[in-house]
C-alpha cells in the first residue's frame, strides 16, 4: 500500500468552499482506499488530507483523471500553500479497505 498525509492552507475565508471540492466525485478513484479530508482546529484555513492507495501507481494515475484534473483546476485558486507533505506505507487499521 501507499500513503500520504499533507497539509494545505486555503486562501483566507476559502477553507470550506476548498474542502467541498476535495470532497467531490472522489468516489470513483480505482485503487483508492481510504481518502480523508479534516480541518485543522488551530488554524482557520488549514486543511489534512490522509490517502491510502493500493499503490503508487494507482494514486499517479488517479491525477490523469478527468474529474480529479477538473477539480485540481477549480481548487487551484482557493489553495494558498501546501505546508507538509509525507509519503508513508500503510499496514491496516479500523476502517480501512483491504485491497482487491
Amino acid at each position: 500500500m501507499y500513503g500520504l498525509i499533507g497539509k494545505m492552507k486555503a486562501a483566507a475565508g476559502q477553507r470550506d468552499a476548498l474542502i467541498a471540492i476535495l470532497l467531490d466525485g472522489i468516489d470513483a478513484m480505482p485503487g483508492c482506499l481510504s481518502y480523508i479530508v479534516a480541518r485543522d482546529p488551530k488554524d482557520a484555513d488549514a486543511i489534512w488530507i490522509s490517502e491510502v492507495w493500493d499503490s503508487q501507481d494507482s494514486h499517479r494515475a488517479s491525477l490523469t483523471l478527468p474529474s480529479v484534473k477538473a477539480a485540481i483546476a477549480k481548487a487551484k485558486p482557493m489553495i494558498a500553500s501546501f505546508d507538509e507533505h509525507h509519503e508513508i506505507e500503510p499496514i491496516g487499521g479500523h476502517g480501512l479497505t483491504k485491497p482487491r
